[in-house]
């Protein structure tokens, strides 16, 4: 079982998705990098997504909570590039996509990352984030972001992973809210006032 971190009580089983839906700045990427981190503290891999921040950001917001130097632990920019860097390489911690809209670009560095650990490296427990679903939203029609995170959330629990996916609640009317809930095992709501609940399929 994976726990959810110090926030949640409540643990899931490998191969389960989580969405962590809620109104902007409620702490929706902060819950992500906590439940993460609760992972690499214990030898897990952990793989950040991130849509809206660049990887160093990202690295330094991780390392507050988490010492992470020789451990399995990858970020996969699709923010730097789109902004015109270009000169920036992948390395073994960073990979960049060219923006949030090469979803193939995204999917394929996702799945090295995870060769790396799972079969090279024998790490059986990998968490993985994706910050933010609004963002590709923005970028891409809901059937295109739902034919990527069938693909992606389908690669999570092939190789018995934890996935968590941060999305702006508020930004989104209820089909395309309800059209991406089908795609996962459970949902954390966070809150204005008030501690973030969860809700699993299996509850």
């Amino acid at each position: 079982m994976y726990d959810l971190g110090p926030d949640l009580d409540a643990e899931v089983p490998p191969g389960t998705n989580i969405l962590v839906s809620g109104p902007p700045l409620t702490g929706k990427r902060s819950l992500c990098l906590d439940i993460l981190a609760s992972g690499t503290e214990k030898g897990e891999g952990a793989i950040v997504v991130t849509t809206k921040d660049g990887a160093d950001r990202v690295l330094d917001d991780f390392g507050k909570r988490v010492s992470f130097e020789d451990r399995p632990v990858a970020v996969i920019d699709c923010v730097t590039r789109q902004q015109g860097v270009g000169d920036v390489r992948d390395d073994d911690r960073v990979k960049y996509a060219s923006s949030p809209v090469d979803m193939t670009g995204i999917g394929i560095k996702l799945s090295e990352i995870l060769q790396t650990y799972y079969q090279d490296q024998g790490i059986e427990r990998n968490r993985v984030m994706l910050h933010s679903l609004s963002t590709l939203l923005m970028y891409a029609d809901l059937q295109t972001v739902f034919r990527f995170l069938h693909v992606f959330t389908g690669r999570i629990q092939s190789v018995g992973g934890l996935g968590v996916f941060a999305i702006d609640a508020s930004a989104h009317d209820d089909q395309t809210m309800n059209t991406l809930k089908q795609l996962f095992d459970g949902i954390v709501t966070t809150q204005e006032d008030g501690e973030p609940s969860v809700r699993l399929a299996s509850d």
